[in-house]
């Protein structure tokens, strides 16, 4: 998760395969003590309708999620060198924040579009107004069972 650098490049190969390159602004989730936020930038590519939605919703600084997996590929560049890219082949896309804060020009709340299983907006439930509530485990499960639990490993049950 994290904002996009620059507007998405849309492209099509010459047999009509929508493909969207971006890239990502990440924090790094620790930095160092007295250490400014350190970012990582990562390569995406979006083929097809997930390219397609990324393009159509996300701008420069837009918030996204994405779900994918890590693709390295290498080629000889005009120079005769050998050149390495890495890049996130992205399989899922989602809106991650109010519509102000990821600057994106979609509505609804946290949907997104993915190729898995056909594809389609996915969307994660509204979160939950009152906070104070119990979660429901279910009619087999016995709060009291953690109830004398003072936090110290000691007392664990298992």
């Amino acid at each position: 998760m994290g904002r996009l650098t620059r507007d998405v490049e849309m492209r099509q190969t010459p047999n009509g395969v929508s493909l969207a390159r971006f890239s990502i602004a990440v924090n790094r989730r620790f930095a160092a003590k007295d250490a400014q936020q350190q970012a990582d930038f990562i390569n995406c590519v979006a083929w097809r309708q997930t390219g397609e939605f990324i393009a159509r919703y996300f701008r420069k600084g837009s918030m996204i999620a994405v779900i994918g997996s890590i693709q390295s590929r290498s080629w000889d560049g005009q120079d005769g060198k050998r050149q390495y890219a890495t890049e996130v082949v992205v399989d899922e896309a989602y809106f991650t924040g109010s519509k102000s804060e990821t600057g994106t020009q979609g509505s609804g709340y946290n949907q997104g579009f993915g190729n898995n299983q056909g594809g389609g907006y996915n969307s994660a439930p509204a979160p939950r107004q009152n906070q104070n509530t119990q979660p429901d485990f279910g009619d087999d499960f016995d709060m009291g069972d953690f109830a004398d639990l003072d936090g110290s490993e000691d007392d664990l049950p298992f």
